[in-house]
């Protein structure tokens, strides 16, 4: 099992000396350094698994090492030591990335107290890192097999079946083409469930990026709310927009964002009762374009709001709802992280929901 690596980093030789005294027999393996820039080197050469600092020190600040450090490794924990300890002082270090705050003098206790918490602060991000790799090749993999192992035999399956149907139109009578038709419907059903679950795991955010260019949202809003028309005359669900004009452009991909609102509008109307209405209202604000759509259905449970972005996630409708397979909403989060901007939702059982989609002006 490899050593657990504490480095501390101060220009007081007795604050060194006191640090290796209480940490040393418990096992931990010490590395000091008098100065930031040394430090900055140990903190390449070792990884270690928590770092101590100290704000006032020749060369570069403490304040200085965090910013280096936050953008060397974001997952480095820090803990900042200083005989100048303030309010101030602890805000902007915990702002630059420190996790706590040790004030000089500090007793064995405190210090054995605030190592152990960042070591298992440490122990967290590692596992949360492990996580998110594990997640996204499970991604990777599933894509894989969604594509390779459902999508293709199915596509040779429709293939073959139109032609057959075609082979057989004069001989098949009513009753065999009607099932011949509902068996294509079916297909194309799977299909098309396949390549949503394959554009949730493919939805690259680099490539988004590379597309960007200005892009007028009230265009967007306008494309969005002609391809959920169909659904909201099925219903018979009023779809009222109020945008604000006039609105900056923001910088972005039309046809990613067209999806975006195309998702909210479509859950909108697949989760609100027929003959009710739906509002959607743009505007801008300070630095953004605010984009809200309003229904007044059947609401998300407040246990299950955090969830609502999730892969997956279905709401819990009446049985008279329409169903889907839980990944609009997934992809839209994607995108709109992408383009810079945010989506949240507000809702309450029985009152209907409030998505709200914000995306950074064009300066």
């Amino acid at each position: 099992m490899q050593e657990t690596r504490i480095l501390i980093i101060d220009d007081e030789e007795v604050v060194l000396d006191s640090c290796k005294m209480v940490l040393g027999p418990a096992g931990y393996k010490l590395t000091t350094a008098s100065n930031g820039t040394a430090g900055l080197g140990l903190v390449r050469e070792l990884q270690p698994d928590l770092i101590f600092v100290d704000l006032k020190m020749p060369g570069i600040s403490g304040f200085e090492f965090l910013e280096r450090l936050r953008a060397m490794d974001p997952n480095q924990v820090a803990i900042v030591i200083t005989g100048y300890a303030t309010v101030n002082s602890a805000v902007e270090a915990m702002k630059k990335g420190a996790y706590d705050f040790l004030p000089k003098p500090f007793t064995p206790d405190e210090l054995r107290l605030i190592t152990k918490r960042g070591l298992e602060k440490h122990r967290l991000l590692q596992e949360a890192i492990v996580l998110r790799r594990e997640k996204e090749m499970l991604r990777e993999n599933f894509a894989a097999i969604v594509s390779h192992e459902l999508k293709s035999p199915l596509s040779a399956l429709q293939q073959n079946l139109f032609g057959l149907t075609a082979e057989l139109e004069d001989k098949l009578g009513d009753e065999q083409k009607a099932r011949l038709e509902r068996m294509k419907g079916r297909l194309d059903d799977l299909l098309k469930l396949i390549h949503t679950w394959l554009r949730v795991f493919s939805v690259d955010v680099n490539k988004i990026k590379e597309q960007f260019q200005p892009v007028a949202v009230a265009s967007v809003i306008t494309r969005a709310i002609e391809n959920v028309l169909p659904h909201t005359t099925r219903k018979n669900i009023e779809l009222t927009s109020d945008v604000r004009e006039p609105l900056p452009p923001v910088m972005g991909d039309a046809v990613s964002l067209i999806e975006v609102l195309g998702n909210i509008l479509n859950n909108a109307v697949k989760y609100s009762h027929p003959q009710t209405k739906i509002q959607l209202t743009a505007a801008a604000e300070v630095g953004a374009v605010v984009i809200t759509v309003r229904d007044n259905g059947i609401g998300i449970a407040k246990e299950d709001l955090p969830r609502v972005f999730g892969d997956f996630y279905r709401g819990k409708g009446a049985p008279q709802m329409e169903s889907g397979c839980g990944m609009g909403l997934a992809i839209s989060r994607r995108i709109v992280e992408a383009h810079g901007g945010s989506i949240a939702v507000e809702s309450e059982p029985g009152k209907g929901s409030q998505f709200t989609v914000r995306l950074p002006a064009k300066t």
